[in-house]
């Protein structure tokens, strides 16, 4: 098993569709997955590849003001997976990375998302803070607002 990705990739939703839905949405109907934003203008999909060209990790990134931020120009996040097999070997800090450089080149001064609240660790040792109290999605369990300053 290798210990790291071999590369990251912007591709279509097409490539990174399965394990999204095998890891966020499992048992669930395909169609519990699509996201609305999946196709909107602007929005790009990072995939991490093992040394044998499997797809380990994913992430799709839109634009979106911050709620109550109008003004800058910002990305959201959704859908960050990673296949449980390779999870601490750096597949999804490799498409969270490859996916704030791309969102900077593109002009955005922030990144946010709803992220689960098992996942706080991981986000805040990436520089992502904490914005407001724990909120619950539907079907999905707890999360709270996460947000990153791009270098600009």
């Amino acid at each position: 098993m290798t210990t790291s990705p071999a590369r990251t990739a912007v591709v279509p939703v097409a490539e990174i569709f399965e394990l999204r839905r095998s890891v966020l949405r499992p048992g669930l109907p395909a169609k519990e997955a699509v996201f609305a934003e999946d196709a909107a203008p602007g929005t790009f999909h990072i995939a991490a590849y093992d040394e044998r060209g499997a797809v380990r990790a994913c992430v799709s990134f839109f634009p979106e003001a911050l709620p109550g931020e109008a003004g800058e120009a910002a990305y959201r996040f959704r859908g960050m997976a990673s296949d449980p097999v390779v999870r601490g070997l750096g597949y999804g800090v490799a498409v969270l990375r490859a996916g704030l450089d791309q969102a900077a080149a593109r002009g955005a001064g922030l990144v946010w998302c709803n992220g689960r609240t098992s996942a706080r660790g991981f986000y805040e040792h990436q520089g992502f803070t904490v914005t407001g109290e724990e909120f619950v999605v539907e079907s999905v369990g707890p999360h709270y607002l996460f947000t990153i300053k791009l270098p600009g």
